[in-house]
């Protein structure tokens, strides 16, 4: 029997197709380098959570990167919208991990659908520059919502949109940019008030 990872190949690959079959819903050609990853993943305070969402996994370069730093009895939820790469992360062996093929709009019922609690983190690489303003704060909106108090919000990417899509609720953000991945990304954090 043919493993489902055979079936997609390698993870480059599964991302280039990806992108070339619905690019407005990556951020980039090229998955994210280790340092960006280790930047993530600090910015997060991933090592000190319970449960976690990332919004946008691809292929799953970041999603290992949160599993590694991920405590031993936390949870990993990570939405896509990309049923190939739903089928994909959904091979990945670590039992912390759950996989929902959905929107970002979408995460308090996602979270509930799988039995998860309110995250203390959520990590996100979907592009708001190129979606509409009212889903980019629709999606901000119900990230806010979600996050315990005292949570972190962290989003890579490429323009800066989404700092000033709701600043009224977000607040200022604070941006590190990461010039060791192609293309250099910005780094901008939250953390919603405990």
């Amino acid at each position: 029997m043919v493993s489902q990872r055979k079936t997609f190949g390698n993870s480059h690959l599964v991302f280039l197709r990806g992108f070339l079959h619905q690019p407005s819903l990556i951020g980039s050609v090229i998955p994210s380098s280790r340092f960006l990853e280790r930047r993530i993943v600090e910015a997060a305070g991933i090592t000190h959570s319970r449960t976690v969402v990332e919004l946008g996994p691809g292929t799953g370069g970041t999603t290992r990167a949160i599993l590694r730093a991920l405590p031993r009895r936390a949870h990993l939820l990570a939405i896509e919208i990309n049923p190939d790469f739903v089928n994909y992360l959904k091979t990945h062996p670590d039992p912390r991990l759950d996989v929902y093929l959905g929107s970002a709009v979408h995460i308090r019922g996602a979270l509930a659908t799988l039995d998860h609690t309110r995250p203390d983190a959520v990590v996100s690489g979907i592009p708001f520059s190129t979606m509409p303003a009212e889903v980019g704060r629709k999606i901000l909106r119900e990230i806010w919502d979600c996050l315990v108090p005292g949570g972190r919000f962290v989003a890579y990417q490429l323009m800066h949109r989404v700092a000033f899509l709701e600043p009224l609720l977000l607040g200022d953000p604070h941006v590190q940019l990461e010039p060791l991945n192609v293309p250099p990304l910005r780094v901008y954090s939250w953390r919603k008030p405990a």
